[in-house]
């Protein structure tokens, strides 16, 4: 089959962790035979960011990394009608400017012989609820949505499609874990954001990384300044942006990590831990989590430990950092866990059955 993706960036990962997870699953199509390109805007804000943060030489980096990807840029005379045409499966990601979202139903409404699919990665359903309700997906075959709390949202917003949930997953070609000499205890990589997260990461990275003394690095984009100063009382090392590409080798250079959700998603999009999980557990790396609620049991006991507060976030830690083996034990449930269910060659297989099921759909309807 020809898949067809659009995406705000298939090439730039600053601040765009979608592309992590459409990455992994394009590869796996091309795997199995599948056709698969990627379409995004000539003004993607991640893309240009990305340039204007390291040069033009990351993105040379992302085509040195992802050779086997087909990523095209598209600007306002493209031809989304004969783009659609050739395809048998668009997939259209949330991020896509409104008024595309809904041509490309339309072109679907009007004859177009494509499955559509719209695919929802993000809390804005529930954080901007409004920017969502206001596209018109009245032409799309289905929606993919990132967590079954998500895919409630989308029914109870009456949107009278079928709605499935496809959760993110581990790139395992590039999540895996390698051999690196070890430079600290602890890493955190995330971004900071719209303040979000900013009394949980002081509760659960920075409080018990000073007190600890820990040698702890953070990589990520959009720190504040007053961010970086509390990082820099903390005695955290930050060192900026990274190539997804390149998280594998930093998360072998140190000890342990630590995941801290977001607000949106702990409060109203329970059972969605995001893609940064999934992606340590397959770097083999052992993790402690701030509270969110598995409440899809994704994840088995012992794949991680959870700490409660900071108190128990500083135990975990010590443990963690002191123990060898504690450390193999644990990093060896996670990584398991994801081998067995959370890969995007799963997701792949998710997909094919979606399609499968929306296509026995149609044809009973028909």
């Amino acid at each position: 089959m020809r898949f067809l993706f659009y995406t705000h960036s298939l090439i730039s990962d600053w601040n765009h962790g979608n592309a992590h997870f459409l990455r992994g699953v394009m590869r796996e199509l091309l795997a199995l035979g599948h056709d698969a390109t990627a379409l995004e805007p000539e003004d993607s804000w991640s893309r240009e960011n990305l340039i204007a943060d390291q040069g033009g030489h990351a993105v040379d980096a992302f085509h040195g990394t992802f050779p086997m990807l087909n990523a095209q840029v598209y600007g306002p005379g493209f031809d989304h009608a004969a783009a659609v045409d050739r395809a048998d499966v668009v997939v259209v990601h949330e991020w896509t400017d409104p008024a595309l979202v809904a041509r490309i139903g339309d072109l679907r409404k009007a004859g177009g012989k494509f499955t559509a699919l719209f695919h929802d990665t993000h809390h804005r359903a529930v954080s901007r609820e409004g920017e969502i309700a206001g596209l018109d997906l009245s032409g799309y075959d289905g929606i993919l949505a990132f967590g079954e709390a998500l895919c409630e949202r989308y029914l109870k917003a009456g949107w009278g499609r079928q709605v499935y949930s496809w959760h993110e997953a581990a790139d395992a070609a590039l999540f895996r874990p390698v051999e690196a000499e070890e430079e600290g205890d602890l890493i955190w990589i995330g971004n900071w954001g719209d303040d979000e997260r900013s009394a949980e990461l002081d509760e659960f990275l920075m409080r018990p990384a000073h007190d600890l003394g820990l040698r702890t690095t953070v990589r990520g984009v959009r720190y504040p300044d007053h961010a970086l100063q509390r990082l820099d009382a903390a005695g955290i090392a930050f060192k900026g942006w990274i190539a997804n590409a390149e998280v594998p080798q930093a998360f072998a250079r140190h000890r342990v990590t630590v995941h801290v959700p977001r607000g949106p998603y702990v409060r109203e999009l329970p059972g969605i831990p995001t893609i940064r999980p999934f992606e340590a557990l397959a770097c083999g790396i052992p993790l402690v989590s701030a509270p969110w609620s598995d409440a899809e049991g994704l994840f088995r006991d012992g794949d991680f430990r959870w700490a409660r507060n900071g108190d128990e976030m500083r135990r975990h830690l010590h443990e963690l950092v002191n123990d060898a083996d504690a450390r193999k034990e644990q990093a060896a449930h996670g990584l398991e866990t994801i081998l067995a269910r959370h890969t995007c060659a799963h997701r792949v297989q998710e997909l094919l059955t979606i399609l499968d099921d929306l296509s026995a759909s149609e044809r009973k309807t028909a």
